[in-house]
């Protein structure tokens, strides 16, 4: 009996340690989420003193609103999500489809395409109904929906679709690898990945992005000039300047570039050139081309492509340990396809653990982001970059006031009142 306690012991210290941390990640969230709450809500009475001038106390308190919603909206997901992971492994959801799925298809490769493929069909179904509420109530009640359901039912045919057909063959070629390369399939899976993800980064905005919008040559020529204008100053080539629908799915203005090489597309939502002025354009562009010309992008991949590395690796290791399946719930089949299993498994169970290290991410973009402030400072004005900043925290509902703690730990971007204040002294 002794003998055989120990050798469940590692299944069960698994599983305590997924209880434990996925206990601690929730608690931690919840402590984040009700503090920027509080926080927005102490400091929704009156507009902060260095935006008092630019924007208007109803404005500032439908941005507190909408935070706030926001906020709990993502509690509400937080605890299903929590739910559904638990469901799904250790109450034995994944053990359950996985029976089913095989006692349909048999052991092989049909298995495991068709585990895969049942696992996202029930997840994509658990979330739509959220979604849903985020588009079509919160969203709407804040009058940034502009979808219609139609759109909505015609966007998720298309992803549905889209996913299947760039999803099922990369996913095919992933677990070929697993089960024929050897101990180092991992290896050969990431370069498989990576080159995937590079090629993305070409095809999207030429064929991916066009299926959902629609995106037109900029025609304002005065506005085009300047644009040039910049691009000249500061060395970027690019493939065109478009302009996109956005408006069709929200008020939600913004401006990006994207593509890779010679692909790269500077594009700009219709509801951004309606609200700034042109002197505004071409410095929220400016920091949009610091990014690129301090290589912030492709530090970004390459760190990418590095923790992906090391995660692929690990998946190496777990893929063959019987405690990593049986501590989530779940009979491995180690000598009969079960690398699909594993890659779910490793899936659900990585962010988990890996929650606690976010505010890394978040502390590098934050810094990407001054870089870039900095970069439009000196290649446009800083002045008219906040006055565009101003009227985008306005008009996107962001709150002015937000927790220090949980800005910190989870925005990209860092608060207005910093940043603001950065580029003030800049200019």
């Amino acid at each position: 009996m002794s003998s055989q306690s120990f050798s469940h012991s590692p299944s069960l210290l698994f599983s305590v340690a997924f209880i434990g941390f996925l206990l601690l990640t929730v608690a931690v969230r919840c402590w984040l989420a009700t503090r920027h709450i509080r926080h927005v809500l102490a400091h929704r009475a009156a507009v902060p003193a260095q935006f008092r001038e630019t924007v208007p106390l109803v404005a500032h308190q439908k941005a507190a609103d909408y935070t706030i919603a926001r906020t709990k909206l993502g509690l509400f997901g937080l605890f299903l999500s929590s739910a559904v992971l638990i469901g799904f492994t250790l109450l034995g959801g994944l053990q359950w489809l996985s029976v089913k799925v095989i006692g349909a298809t048999g052991p092989g490769m049909g298995y495991q395409i068709g585990l895969l493929a049942a696992f996202a069909l029930i997840s994509g179904l658990i979330d739509l109904p959220l979604e849903y509420y985020k588009q079509f109530v919160l969203e709407q009640r804040f009058g940034f929906n502009k979808m219609t359901a139609r759109l909505f039912v015609t966007d998720l045919a298309k992803t549905t679709l889209l996913g299947a057909a760039i999803g099922l063959p990369l996913v095919w070629i992933i677990l070929v690898l697993m089960e024929r390369s050897g101990n180092l399939w991992w290896l050969y899976a990431w370069l498989v990945w990576s080159g995937f993800q590079l090629l993305m980064l070409v095809l999207f905005p030429t064929v991916i992005a066009p299926l959902f919008n629609k995106f037109t040559p900029l025609a304002d020529d005065s506005l085009r000039q300047r644009i040039e204008g910049l691009m000249g100053r500061v060395g970027f080539a690019s493939k065109g300047l478009f302009v996109m629908d956005g408006s069709k799915r929200s008020a939600h203005g913004n401006a990006y570039f994207s593509g890779f090489g010679a692909a790269k597309r500077i594009v700009f939502f219709d509801t951004l050139l309606s609200r700034l002025a042109p002197q505004e354009i071409e410095a929220v562009l400016a920091h949009e081309l610091g990014h690129f010309k301090l290589k912030h992008i492709v530090k970004r991949i390459v760190v990418m492509f590095a923790v992906s590395l090391a995660f692929l690796a690990l998946l190496g290791y777990l893929k063959n340990q019987v405690w990593f399946y049986t501590g989530l719930g779940v009979e491995p089949m180690l000598g009969a396809g079960n690398d699909a299993m594993a890659l779910i498994l490793f899936m659900l169970s990585l962010p988990v653990f890996t929650f606690l290290f976010s505010p890394l991410t978040s502390i590098s973009s934050r810094k990407h982001e001054f870089e870039a402030d900095a970069f439009a400072a000196t290649h446009s004005n800083a002045r008219d970059l906040v006055s565009a900043l101003v009227k985008l925290y306005e008009d996107n509902a962001s709150t002015l006031t937000p927790d220090p703690l949980h800005s910190a730990f989870y925005d990209s971007h860092p608060p207005a009142s910093v940043r603001i204040n950065r580029l003030l002294a800049a200019g």
